[in-house]
């Protein structure tokens, strides 16, 4: 799993109406200085009308992606540039929908899911475990410290495969071959709902390129 943001070609502009004011009354209109991020960063994907947030990089949407082994996008969630990972990772795997060759339900569960250090949080690993997922999501440092210094209250260290882990790039070349298409790079939608159909005729085009056999 992984969040990547598209920044927008052209950021919307809020038009103001002219109004004659007398010399005496000033009115002073407020302003977001650049660089300044949003403090909202813990609602959830429905948060935002059109998915876009001010980041450090400007008005951006952020892209949350799941890619199977084969580099191919499975599921995915929009949300704005400033929103951190973690909030649409509940979102991003009810999306998942893998068709069996025969009968029955469509998987819901991934056989094994490699996640970076965002998604390294208590709620989330609850969340796989309550779901039998397994997961190999490396632990920041400053927890590790945490936990260490907390000495045998700090609890166990989460089970951890480095070598693994080293197959977490698949995700990172799904995201390579998405920018690929330059209107999913850089967002040139105004709508949140034409940008995700536009992420999704990318995603149907890398499938045509690899089908299932």
């Amino acid at each position: 799993m992984a969040g990547w943001c598209a920044p927008i070609s052209m950021p919307p502009v809020l038009a103001m109406h002219r109004r004659v004011m007398s010399p005496r009354r000033c009115w002073r209109v407020p302003r977001w200085p650049p660089g300044a991020v949003s403090k909202d960063k813990k609602s959830g994907p429905a948060a935002g009308r059109e998915a876009l947030g001010r980041s450090r990089g400007g008005l951006t949407s952020k892209i949350h992606l799941v890619a199977d082994s084969r580099c191919r996008p499975i599921s995915r969630v929009t949300t704005g540039g400033h929103r951190h990972d973690s909030v649409a990772f509940e979102a991003v795997m009810a999306g998942i929908r893998i068709h069996r060759r025969g009968r029955g339900r469509p998987r819901t569960r991934p056989g094994h899911l490699l996640a970076d250090k965002a998604y390294s949080s208590r709620t989330i690993r609850s969340y796989l475990r309550k779901h039998r997922i397994t997961a190999t999501i490396p632990e920041p440092a400053d927890r590790k410290a945490n936990r260490s210094r907390r000495g045998r209250s700090g609890g166990r260290p989460p089970r951890f495969d480095a070598t693994k882990y080293k197959q977490r790039n698949i995700v990172e070349r799904a995201i390579n071959r998405l920018k690929e298409y330059r209107a999913v790079a850089t967002r040139y939608d105004k709508r949140d709902f034409v940008f995700r159909g536009t992420i999704d005729v990318a995603s149907i085009r890398i499938w045509l390129r690899d089908p299932v056999t």
